[in-house]
């Protein structure tokens, strides 16, 4: 079975075969403008209907946790062969993810610590009823502060990615394996970077009381953290148990003299394309035609983002505010300039 694909339905709103078995469709900006009809999502296998009846009122907030997701990844792999482009056709990110590669291994684990991460932030909001403040992890206040405001409940947040993106990851295969791994390690990447957050009260701008609180970090925080999970992702390899259900395939690190994943690693067991010329197949769009940087001696340099291919250079006039000046009180007025830039990409 393949785990990605990308089928209308209620209005290209939600469908359920994204990595994490979810995707969103093409039209985000009308989420939560419609009630959501579970039955009419094509593709959710009895678990998830079920989860989509029962907690009709935050499917809005799984979806815009695929998108953020989505987001991320295309922000934190901008420089990179493979870019995180999304197309618009059956698959939303095509046939790169049909493999399972570090690149499946990122999707997966962003998209589900997005959903955890919206879910979360909208219960915390007051957007839904059936979810709220976290009350239970507060524990003793600390020195010159008592506990106020909203903590977060990541738990909930985390329980819903869960149990809605891990219902389809249950056969006995290496895939549904490394799916649930990176799923989690998605997912405890915000437990592992929750902090908190204080307000002061007082007249004058004084911290006379200071009011802390559980909170989410930005998202840029956890898309920062997984990139580095992915640049250190370790590779394994695929073991056949026999067992009272039948046949059952297991993961373990193909290196012994590297330290085995936790998990919040990320794993993997099959390599990826090389992504430097187009290929239908593997789902590579190639990099012919992407802007690198000259200067630069890393992934997003000219070099080997055009694998060697070489580059062009054009120049490019841009209309820019300058001269800026603040005037007392209170505007600042500037000038407009034309400055000509330096655009290398890729042959």
């Amino acid at each position: 079975m393949n785990h990605f694909g990308f089928t209308g339905g209620l209005s290209s709103f939600l469908v359920a075969r994204l990595p994490l078995s979810l995707a969103v469709g093409h039209q985000y900006s009308s989420l939560g403008s419609q009630p959501i009809l579970c039955g009419s999502i094509p593709g959710l296998v009895p678990k998830q209907l079920r989860f989509c009846r029962n907690y009709v009122e935050i499917m809005p907030s799984v979806a815009e946790g695929v998108k953020i997701g989505i987001q991320e990844c295309q922000h934190q792999f901008r420089g990179r062969r493979w870019n995180c482009t999304t197309i618009n056709d059956k698959a939303i990110f095509g046939p790169v993810l049909d493999k399972a590669t570090r690149e499946s291994a990122f999707v997966h684990a962003i998209a589900s610590a997005g959903v955890a991460f919206a879910v979360t932030r909208s219960c915390a909001e007051g957007s839904a009823t059936i979810c709220g403040c976290d009350t239970r992890h507060k524990g003793p206040p600390g020195e010159g502060w008592k506990w106020g405001g909203c903590s977060e409940d990541v738990e909930f947040g985390s329980m819903v990615s869960r149990e809605f993106a891990d219902a389809r990851e249950n056969r006995p295969d290496a895939r549904s394996a490394m799916n649930r791994h990176n799923n989690e390690a998605g997912r405890t990447s915000l437990n592992d970077n929750m902090f908190l957050k204080c307000k002061c009260h007082g007249l004058s701008g004084s911290c006379e009381v200071k009011t802390c609180w559980w909170s989410q970090p930005d998202f840029r925080v956890i898309g920062d953290y997984m990139k580095d999970k992915y640049d250190s992702a370790s590779e394994m390899v695929v073991e056949k148990h026999k067992e009272s259900r039948g046949w059952v395939e297991t993961l373990r690190s193909k290196y012994n003299f590297f330290k085995p994943p936790t998990e919040r690693d990320l794993v993997y067991y099959e390599s990826s394309p090389n992504f430097c010329e187009p290929n239908p197949e593997t789902g590579s769009f190639g990099t012919r035609d992407r802007t690198c940087n000259l200067t630069s001696h890393g992934i997003d340099g000219c070099d080997l983002l055009c694998c060697g291919r070489g580059h062009n250079t054009q120049t490019e006039k841009r209309k820019e505010k300058c001269h800026c000046i603040f005037h007392w009180c209170c505007y600042v007025s500037c000038q407009e300039c034309v400055r000509v830039y330096d655009v290398h990409t890729c042959k």
